[in-house]
């Protein structure tokens, strides 16, 4: 499979290695430095773009990418607002989409405890929930896209929750997110439900960037040579 890494950084080399390791080629790198080689022409033996940037450009990328035709991964996260509209090109013109909040394969089975245990706790007043995120200091969105997925998931599945709000909760509908920045800290999410006779924790803590960028890569794999939407759970069959 023919891979175009849009993005290299840490995560974009990460995806580089493990693509290698499966056997695949990188056919195109694009880096700030020569964005302008995104080109029709030079996407056109592509099979699978991997797109891990920053919020500020990443819906121009995917969209051009779309337009080109390109089947697309994206992880990038932060640019919420032009997602729909990402989605809607790739339904319409049967482009292969995903995007996800987070490629790890132990995120996403997190994701589907933190919806059980939401159900589970649905009615129990006593408990107040809140979601924390740690991140390397160099993450430029705040919350990050996964804590907000958790949040989302909280809100769909326990009930009394209308909205969440970044390292406070105005009034007791809110899920508060909070939000730690440290050193180069690859990623840790927690759930917790605590009452005044005990805390019920849920936990997920990335080692490293591998988990990410192997999820990444296997989601190019299943995304290659199909048309339309998919999601992580697709990926994993979950």
């Amino acid at each position: 499979m023919k891979i175009a890494l849009i993005g290299y950084g840490k995560m974009g080399q990460a995806i580089e290695r493990i693509a290698l390791e499966r056997g695949h080629e990188i056919a195109l790198r694009i880096t700030t430095a020569n964005r302008a080689d995104m080109t029709p022409e030079h996407l056109a033996n592509v099979d699978v773009a991997i797109e891990f940037t920053t919020p500020e450009v990443a819906e121009k990328n995917v969209a051009d990418l779309l337009a080109a035709g390109v089947n697309t991964v994206c992880g990038s996260t932060g640019w919420n607002n032009g997602l729909e509209a990402a989605r809607k090109v790739a339904t319409d013109t049967g482009v292969g989409f995903i995007f996800a909040s987070n490629f790890s394969v132990g995120v996403n089975i997190f994701f589907e405890v933190n919806k059980l245990l939401a159900r589970l706790m649905k009615g129990r007043e006593e408990y107040d929930v809140k979601v924390e995120e740690i991140h390397h200091i160099h993450k430029k969105d705040a919350p990050a896209g996964t804590a907000i997925t958790l949040a989302e998931q909280i809100i769909t599945h326990l009930g009394g929750k209308v909205a969440w709000n970044l390292n406070s909760a105005d009034s007791a509908d809110v899920v508060p997110v909070i939000a730690h920045r440290i050193g180069d800290a690859p990623g840790t999410h927690k759930v917790s439900y605590a009452s005044e006779i005990d805390t019920i924790d849920i936990i997920h803590t990335a080692h490293n960037r591998n988990g990410f960028a192997l999820g990444a890569v296997l989601a190019a794999e299943f995304l290659a040579g199909k048309k339309g939407l998919y999601t992580m759970k697709d990926v994993l069959g979950i």
